[in-house]
């Protein structure tokens, strides 16, 4: 393929690497940065020496938890690949780095059991329409042959996976593979590249059966190919390269390329792939609607540094910025200081970026992920931002020691800038901060990161559930204050009834007072006392869904006042209330649970271990293979739920929980919850 029409000749090309969790990004990625001289030696995830997964938190848990950056140069052609986390915890980084990327390679496994985590990935290419190939890792450790294992991973896969390459297997061993569309056949070779041999014979016609299926899929768009094969005439093999080209920029194909990433196996081939086939930034510019502005960029990360301060790494789509430019993004304007490269975790300075570079601009502290950054005000450029995730798991986070409470808001501000997958909550009710993300481990890293960086060591509880109270029956009740202490006095005299209300009714306050027993001017002050009781009920708990009406009294034309009324309609409510059967209320919230069909049935337990009532499911639209269960479950049981749904579904199982209405909880239920509310009162 030659070079797009007005591209520079070493226009440089941003391309992401994504693919379910443990499938081997960041160990493809050193390969890359070893094969192209980037480093003068492979390192390995296990020795904690690769250019990507540098935190301490990626290496202490053996997982991505962040975006790698890094650049090389492969044949003149300029490549910033973006090693995305794998774990569905952390996939925030892929969303909103695939905005601005040409090209996404999807790094996964000969594993059945991944196909769920892989679908995730594809149906999100698809649906934002990135090309995209396949590089199937790990290809000398499969235990079935590649011609069964493209039919198991198509199923993920909306688009028809185009398998470029086969294995050639010696003695169990993957020793080297056929180009399909070169027809040629090469044998790897120990830090070197791969040698070109002659096609085996007993692998002849195997490579002509595969080639074949090859060309069927590619002539499904394109009839002049048809009619060549359908005439048993060879296509020309620029015809063939063009259609890969082609139809893998208009999402009509997802290309498979075969390899070992720690073996070094396969890269090369890969690298070649995406020199002549990806597309290039003008083609992205088009895809995302800013083909003609004369200067956009778009904020594909956030990075607080020790030293440098924050940095935003994003991908140049026109124009050219320079250190000390003024950018602009919506009403904000900031001043670059600085333009940097990044190699892992390290920012080296460089000079202006030019179109299709990817970089890291210094200080734009009012800039956020997400942004659209133009070097002329107001061009009115603003790139749709990668939708994220709602939060699923929250912990309560406070400071350990007083004086870290200012620091520990800053701190948590700055980690949210990074990963906008995070979130924060302050409950005035509850009276704590409660920090939300996508897991358990999400929030584990978060934590770690809370001390690391910033010195400040937080503790975490569960958070408090809001629970309420309400009442069965009703009372009349008199409600006196009355106080003598020189002067004047104090004094009020209430009666009111008490009942309950139907569920969702709140509180209402009446009144049927004749005669002027009770004068109209603290009728007000009654209720304002009956309101002060309802934040703390006989159980401890905000009272709703009770009526209250006010129907007699009596007053001192000297010694009453509002304040005496006020303090009347409180004892009044404090001493009627016990009589009326208190109960306890928790919150039940409306649950959309989405899994792969066959893990549908384990739901079905795990809703019920969690006092939930599942109320149906169904297909998931748009997600062949995929359910959604409805079911109502208590709040105070989802706080574990998405722990048990990802060990249920291989990582990849999800819910949205909407509040939905109160329920009565009795029994041993709420004997917990009341004693649990005693202890901490006392």
């Amino acid at each position: 393929m030659g070079q797009a029409q007005g591209q520079p000749a070493r226009s440089a090309r941003c391309i992401a690497l994504v693919g379910p969790y443990l499938s081997g990004k960041t160990t493809l990625l050193e390969s890359i940065l070893a094969r192209t001289g980037a480093i003068k030696r492979q390192g390995t995830t296990a020795a904690h020496n690769t250019v990507g997964d540098a935190s301490e938190e990626a290496r202490h848990h053996g997982m991505s938890v962040e975006l790698n950056v890094a650049t090389i140069d492969f044949l003149g052609d300029s490549f910033t690949f973006l090693d995305c986390p794998g774990s569905i915890e952390f996939q925030a980084d892929a969303a909103n780095a695939l905005t601005a990327c040409d090209a996404a390679v999807v790094v996964c496994e000969p594993d059945e059991k991944k196909v769920p985590a892989l679908q995730l990935i594809l149906k999100q290419l698809e649906d934002r329409g990135i090309p995209h190939f396949l590089f199937l890792n790990k290809i000398d450790k499969a235990e079935a042959r590649v011609r069964d294992i493209v039919p198991m991973l198509q199923p993920a896969s909306t688009k028809p996976l185009v398998l470029r390459q086969i294995p050639i297997w010696e003695n169990d061993i993957v020793t080297g593979f056929i180009d399909l569309a070169l027809e040629r056949a090469h044998v790897y070779r120990e830090h070197a590249p791969s040698e070109v041999i002659e096609i085996p014979a007993a692998l002849s016609e195997r490579e002509k059966e595969a080639r074949f299926s090859m060309l069927e899929k590619l002539a499904d768009y394109d009839d002049e190919l048809m009619e060549q094969l359908l005439e048993d005439v060879p296509p020309p093999r620029d015809k063939v390269f063009d259609d890969l080209s082609k139809e893998l920029r208009e999402g009509q194909i997802c290309p498979v390329l075969l390899g070992s990433a720690e073996n070094g196996n396969g890269i090369l081939r890969l690298l070649k792939a995406l020199r002549h086939e990806a597309p290039f930034v003008q083609t992205t510019a088009e895809r995302l609607g800013v083909e003609g502005a004369s200067s956009c960029a778009y904020v594909l990360k956030t990075f607080h540094t020790a030293h440098g301060g924050k940095l935003s790494l994003a991908r140049v789509l026109a124009g050219t910025f320079a250190d000390g430019a003024t950018i602009h993004s919506n009403d904000d304007e900031e001043r670059i200081a600085g333009v940097l490269s990044l190699m892992g975790q390290e920012p080296v300075k460089r000079g202006p970026a030019e179109p299709a570079d990817t970089v890291a601009f210094g200080r734009l502290d009012g800039i956020n992920t997400g942004a659209t950054l133009s070097t002329e005000k107001g061009a009115g450029l603003d790139l749709e931002r990668a939708a994220i995730n709602e939060p699923v798991f929250g912990l309560a986070i406070a400071a350990k020691e007083k004086k870290d409470e200012v620091k520990l808001t800053a701190a948590l501000a700055k980690i949210i800038e990074e990963d906008p997958s995070l979130s924060i909550t302050h409950n005035q009710d509850m009276g704590e901060m409660v920090l939300w993300g996508q897991g358990e481990m999400h929030l584990r890293v978060a934590l770690e990161r809370l001390v690391r960086k910033y010195g400040i060591d937080a503790s975490t509880r569960p958070r408090q559930i809001p629970y309420k109270e309400t009442i069965r029956k009703s009372a009349e009740v008199r409600g006196r204050h009355k106080k003598q202490s020189g002067g004047h006095g104090q004094f009020g005299d209430v009666v009111v009834t008490i009942g309950p209300l139907p569920r969702g009714q709140g509180f209402e306050f009446s009144d049927k007072i004749t005669g002027g027993v009770v004068p109209k001017n603290y009728i007000p002050s009654v209720e304002i006392g009956v309101r002060d009781y309802l934040h703390s009920g006989p159980l401890g708990f905000p009272v709703v869904d009770v009526g209250v009406c006010l129907i007699d009294g009596s007053y001192h034309s000297v010694d009453s006042s509002d304040m005496a009324f006020r303090q009347a309609g409180r004892i009044a409510m404090s001493e009627g209330m016990p009589q009326c059967q208190p109960v306890l209320l928790e919150p039940i919230m409306a649950v959309e649970i989405a899994v792969p069909s066959e893990a549908t049935a384990k739901i079905n337990s795990i809703v019920s271990s969690h006092r939930g009532q599942i109320l149906g499911f169904d297909a998931r639209p748009g997600w062949p293979g995929w359910d959604v269960v409805q079911a109502n479950i208590p709040e105070a049981e989802i706080q574990t739920l998405i722990v048990e749904l990802r060990s249920a579904t291989a990582g990849v199982g999800t819910f949205h929980a909407k509040p939905d209405h109160l329920a009565e909880l009795t029994g041993k239920a709420a004997d917990q919850v009341l004693a649990h509310r005693g202890a901490k009162a006392a």
